[in-house]
């Protein structure tokens, strides 16, 4: 009798696979070697007519998918293409079409897998520094040590360099990833003054918590449109629109703060909380924008474009409208744009949350390509780290990538049950005595927007993966990411495309003149030694002259 069960089970998988394959779009001209052949032929022509650009940078964007490991580009490629009605695999997605490419190490000084501020430190500061430290060095362990370790960040040397500066993110401002544009904290927990993560301890010794350095120090910082508006506010304060009460023990309202600071300084400003005010926002009518746009995170994108009425902005809407304001400077800018509830959704083993971000991710930096020029403004797409997250189960072409797994070897585990392409080493969907599944998934379960991928694992929070992450890069001197790099790269080569900070005209008067050099024969008929000799020749006048 269970083998009968077992035979019929089979069948109906097989039926299924079928009418899997049928339902996905026709790939048959893929097997023609022409098409491949004629593919690479195009991808090499393309590499070799690129124009590598070493302008200086008037310009710098980066965008920052937290979480974003290379497995969550590849399951997030083929969602966006599924959304689309293709089979997704073939999608080329905006971060992938810019020309430069490198992989960025992301480990912590003293962490195998990181967190995201230690890494927020590196790729912004341009140093290494601890799991949890946010904008101070390796030397901070506690509050005095981390007032004597500071780092400075992209974000204010473009200021010191005369260019607006802004930030667009997902999650709360005081977060670890944002936070590190402008804060220095030895525990990136300190968001507020809270009595729990930051006491009265640590201002006694001359510390301040996230959410004030922002206001007291910070507000120079030209537009931000984020969530967090419970940090700013105390518990004696009701926020706006809702009834809830801030995280502050110390009966400070930073918002109205922030507004006393900008009448005094006699400076056009506007806070906004609402997506009214957001879409009413026009370029030149304010020097300063303070945009917190939730009380807490901002939401999902599935859940945002569920709400009636909508309540927030897309990140994609953000992106443009801080572009636009923004661009206005003519010493340029330098914009911050993370997409933080990636790593949200991967931190629940929600893939679909994840990879629904993900896609609105990209679509923002295609909206930023479209505003911008790469002739003037160095691009960069990069992830903070990975997540323990895995496709695989050898899927068939066109296999919906939040369904279960359909493949031409077995559809089923050893268990004879079905199970999904994407799974998580550890997480909240990991096995558990109590409720080991003994029955089968369908696309149905899997494709709901609360699904929960299974674990090996079981975790509440499932983690950061450790490999390396992807940066892509577009603009002046972005073909400086090549190869595999350490992560604190990232700061560095966005401060010499620009020449600012360490690389501004005081610190490194080289800084606009090498640009790079490429070196091209004249005549495909010179001589290797003649070539050598020419290659001297040059060595030898840029070691004499610069």
């Amino acid at each position: 009798m269970h083998q009968s069960k077992n035979i019929f089970f089979c069948l109906c998988m097989l039926i299924l696979s079928f009418l899997q394959v049928g339902c996905s779009k026709d790939w048959s001209s893929d097997i023609h070697p022409q098409k491949w052949n004629k593919v690479a032929e195009e991808k090499l022509d393309q590499i070799l007519n690129r124009k590598l650009n070493g302008k200086i940078a008037k310009n710098v964007i980066l965008f920052l998918g937290d979480g974003m490991g290379i497995s969550t580009v590849t399951a997030g490629r083929i969602r966006k293409g599924q959304l689309k009605n293709n089979n997704g695999e073939e999608e080329i997605t905006y971060m992938e079409s810019l020309p430069h490419v490198a992989l960025s190490k992301t480990y912590n000084i003293d962490a195998q897998t990181a967190d995201s501020a230690g890494t927020a430190t590196a790729y912004l500061t341009g140093v290494k520094t601890r799991f949890g430290a946010i904008g101070v060095d390796g030397r901070a362990f506690d509050c005095p040590t981390s007032l004597k370790s500071k780092t400075e960040s992209i974000l204010k040397w473009a200021h010191f360099a005369g260019k607006s500066t802004g930030i667009v993110t997902t999650t709360r401002i005081t977060h670890a990833s944002p936070a590190a544009t402008y804060s220095n904290s030895f525990d990136r927990d300190m968001e507020s003054f809270d009595g729990i993560n930051f006491k009265q301890e640590h201002l006694d010794q001359g510390c301040k918590d996230i959410a004030a350095q922002l206001i007291e120090e910070n507000s120079f910082i030209n537009l931000i449109f984020a969530g967090g508006r419970k940090k700013f506010l105390s518990s004696n304060h009701t926020d706006y629109g809702s009834k809830l009460k801030g995280d502050r023990i110390d009966g400070r309202n930073l918002i109205e703060e922030w507004h006393e600071k900008m009448k005094k300084q006699n400076l056009k400003h506007k806070f906004l909380w609402n997506i009214s005010d957001f879409n009413n926002l026009k370029s030149g009518q304010y020097s300063h924008i303070l945009g917190l746009l939730n009380f807490d995170h901002m939401d999902y994108e599935t859940d945002r474009i569920n709400k009636i009425p909508i309540e927030e902005p897309s990140i994609i809407d953000m992106t443009a409208k801080a572009i636009e304001i923004l661009s206005t400077n003519p010493n340029g800018f330098f914009l911050m744009v993370e997409g933080g509830k990636i790593d949200h959704g991967h931190h629940s083993s929600n893939a679909q949350l994840a990879l629904n971000d993900f896609v609105v991710f990209d679509e923002a930096v295609g909206q930023a390509l479209h505003l911008t020029s790469s002739e003037d403004t160095l691009m960069i797409v990069t992830a903070d780290h990975s997540h323990v997250f895995t496709m695989g189960g050898y899927s068939i072409r066109g296999n919906s990538i939040l369904g279960i797994n359909l493949n031409h070897v077995s559809n089923v585990s050893g268990l004879n049950l079905t199970y999904t392409s994407l799974l998580y080493g550890n997480g909240p969907g990991g096995i558990k005595p109590e409720s080991v599944r003994q029955t089968n998934l369908t696309n149905l379960k899997t494709e709901h927007k609360s699904y929960i991928q299974e674990s090996a694992i079981y975790l509440k929070s499932e983690t950061h993966g450790g490999e390396d992450v992807a940066i892509y890069a577009s603009g002046p001197m972005s073909f400086l990411f090549d190869g595999t790099v350490e992560q604190n790269y990232i700061a560095h080569v966005m401060a010499y495309s620009a020449c600012i900070g360490p690389y501004n005209k005081t610190k490194y008067s080289n800084c606009h003149k090498k640009r790079g050099v490429i070196v091209r024969s004249f005549s495909t008929k010179l001589s290797k030694s003649k070539l050598n000799l020419f290659y001297f020749c040059v060595a030898m006048w840029f070691q004499k002259y610069f």
